[in-house]
């Protein structure tokens, strides 16, 4: 969500930001927040100004997706610039910003994607990019440091087998029972992750926004209304975000 600051004030104790300021964030997820009222009241410590280079458009997309990338890379993957990363799904929402956080923080970065979108995704600068429709990505790679696994299924599981020794796996879904201990025999460190609210993270997105190094693609955008069109446009697995707007 964005918003702006209004006239009623910054509540007690707040000195971060003053009436009528940009801001953005996903407060309190995964509880209710009234993202879609006209008016919310939002801790201030799960917020930040906006970043100046993208509109409100764009900046209303990157906290659920961008922090998604940011914690499970930095947090939970303890990235090194150096390493070599593997991102599925690098067209996707997360993914498509998981590609640019890691190649900003130094790391070579290869990505799967569909036919259709491997162009797009070199273009963010992967050094890789695999066509996950022709033939098992595990047969194409080696060598990698962290894997960010959005999709389910079976790709934790076959994930482990282009990871080095003492290597992460981090998953957005849960793993198999047969995984972790696989994992752990290899030395492999494996995190299910869950975003949460971040105003650290919001601060560092917002600095890769403004150096240039980070771009929310927005496939389309739907007017609140039509938040049932919009879910069935994300079903058609477009690149980048969608996002609804007032």
């Amino acid at each position: 969500m964005t918003g702006y600051g209004d006239g009623r004030g910054t509540g007690a104790g707040v000195t971060s930001f003053k009436v009528g300021d940009e801001v953005f964030g996903m407060p309190r997820f995964p509880k209710q927040a009234a993202a879609y009222a006209e008016l919310a009241a939002v801790p201030a410590d799960e917020i930040a100004l906006k970043p100046t280079r993208a509109d409100h458009i764009q900046a209303g997309a990157l906290p659920l997706a961008g922090l998604t990338a940011w914690q499970g890379l930095v947090r939970h993957g303890r990235l090194k610039s150096g390493q070599r990363v593997l991102v599925h799904a690098g067209a996707g929402g997360v993914g498509h910003l998981a590609v640019q956080i890691a190649k900003a923080r130094g790391a070579y970065v290869v990505a799967t994607a569909s036919p259709g979108k491997l162009d797009f995704v070199h273009k963010l600068g992967a050094g890789e990019v695999i066509d996950y429709t022709k033939g098992d990505f595990t047969s194409q790679i080696r060598d990698i440091d962290l894997v960010l696994e959005p999709l389910g299924g079976d790709h934790a599981d076959r994930s482990l087998k282009v990871l080095k020794p003492g290597g992460v796996l981090v998953s957005l879904l849960d793993v198999s029972d047969a995984t972790r201990p696989d994992a752990s025999s290899r030395d492999i460190r494996v995190e299910r992750m869950s975003v949460v609210p971040d105003r650290e993270g919001l601060l560092e997105l917002a600095g890769l926004v403004d150096a240039q190094k980070l771009a929310v693609h927005v496939a389309r955008t739907f007017p609140l209304g039509q938040a049932g069109a919009a879910h069935a446009f994300l079903a058609t697995k477009p690149i980048g975000k969608v996002a609804l707007t007032v």
